[in-house]
């Protein structure tokens, strides 16, 4: 499969990734990509950048060594009610915005309610993918979460990075796997995150791509084949 883009990234000004903006961008031309994302974490997360990093994206340009950079963040989802930890004159700033539960700022709920907070997210007009929602981090009920995607066209990430073995996601496989016969079933095309944290793990799909193989997941419904498809996805067309 033909792979243009990889837009779940991080750089050292997340606090806990390894290597810089010009390294990642180098890495992403080295590996022949069109388009990469570098989405810091918002201040949820220990240790990460401050807001004033975002508000001065604007002086780093949008083509490096021949790829385009779309700078944006991963921005936490901070309970069951789909409560956000950035609104919506922070996001204003962003080429991209993902939305994601992580451990260290998410206070969890029943799954009824986990399901419920993050259709809301699913449904904010603001954001553009739901980052790694089958690592297991919130108990979750995947139909309701597929069928408002396709409505809202708000893209689920499949993150390989969720399904390292060392990562110990123990209900990553098996959520995926769910996650990809859904959206098969429905029609719901999906993006591919590396969730990189250093420079050499752009665009490496090799945990996913035995679970992609499993379910005979059309290729028509993964839109990082193509930068095209992907941005007239998310009403980006050029």
């Amino acid at each position: 499969m033909n792979i243009e883009l990889d837009v779940h990234t991080h750089t050292v000004a997340s606090g806990h990734a390894f290597s810089t903006l010009q390294e990642m961008a180098m890495a992403a031309s080295e590996k022949g990509l069109k388009l990469l994302g570098i989405t810091e974490h918002t201040p949820s997360i220990p240790g990460t950048c401050e807001p004033i990093y975002f508000r001065n994206l604007h002086v780093v340009p949008r083509v490096m060594y021949g790829v385009e950079l779309m700078l944006g963040a991963e921005i936490n989802v901070l309970d069951a009610k789909g409560s956000l930890d950035v609104d919506e004159d922070f996001m204003s700033m962003l080429d991209l915005r993902i939305a994601g539960v992580h451990s260290l700022c998410y206070r969890n709920g029943r799954k009824e309610d986990n399901t419920e907070g993050l259709v809301r997210v699913i449904s904010n007009p603001n954001i553009d993918i739901i980052s790694h929602p089958g690592d297991g981090t919130a108990l979750l009920d995947f139909e309701p979460l597929v069928l408002a995607s396709k409505e809202h066209r708000t893209l689920l990430e499949i993150n390989n990075s969720s399904l390292k073995p060392v990562r110990h996601k123990l209900a990553a496989r098996d959520n995926n796997l769910e996650i990809l016969r859904l959206c098969k079933r429905y029609d719901v095309p999906v993006i591919l995150g590396s969730d990189a944290h250093i420079s050499f793990d752009i665009a490496d799909y090799g945990y996913l791509r035995p679970l992609l193989n499993d379910v005979e997941f059309p290729e028509g419904l993964i839109v990082n084949r193509s930068v095209s498809v992907f941005k007239s996805y998310l009403g980006r067309a050029e």
